[in-house]
């Protein structure tokens, strides 16, 4: 088991979340952030005081899945999130040692498994 971490621009968000339901990636977390990484430092003047601007709007996404859909969902990260300009983001593939899915008390591979392939599956954006 893994979690996929990846950090993406936000105007890539609905391609993102689009791809990976196509790749059949099912539960994930979303959360705002913000940070740096190679972008050029962005200099503003805010009341009359020179700031400089070194964290930028990004989104973060958590998704826990069995070894054989790290590719594809990696996959469809790195296909809908790339534009080609310094600030895409980054994927980080972590191990995870233990999952227990709360409901049920399932645990590992079928805690990050989907049970009900039928069942509606929701994709949008929350509003933080």
């Amino acid at each position: 088991m893994k979690l996929v971490l990846a950090i993406v621009r936000p105007e890539t968000l609905p391609d993102v979340l689009e791809a990976l339901f196509r790749a059949e990636v099912r539960g994930l977390t979303i959360t705002r952030v913000k940070g740096h990484g190679g972008e050029t430092e962005k200099v503003e003047n805010y009341r009359g005081t020179t700031v400089k601007m070194e964290l930028y709007e990004k989104v973060r996404l958590e998704i826990g899945v069995s070894d054989h859909f790290v590719k594809p969902t990696v996959d469809a990260i790195l296909a809908a999130a790339r534009t080609g300009d310094v600030g895409d983001g980054k994927i980080f593939v972590l191990p995870v040692e233990k999952v227990y899915r709360i409901r049920t008390g399932e645990e590992d591979q079928a805690a990050v498994t989907p049970i009900d392939e039928t069942a509606p599956v929701f994709i949008g954006t929350a509003k933080a």
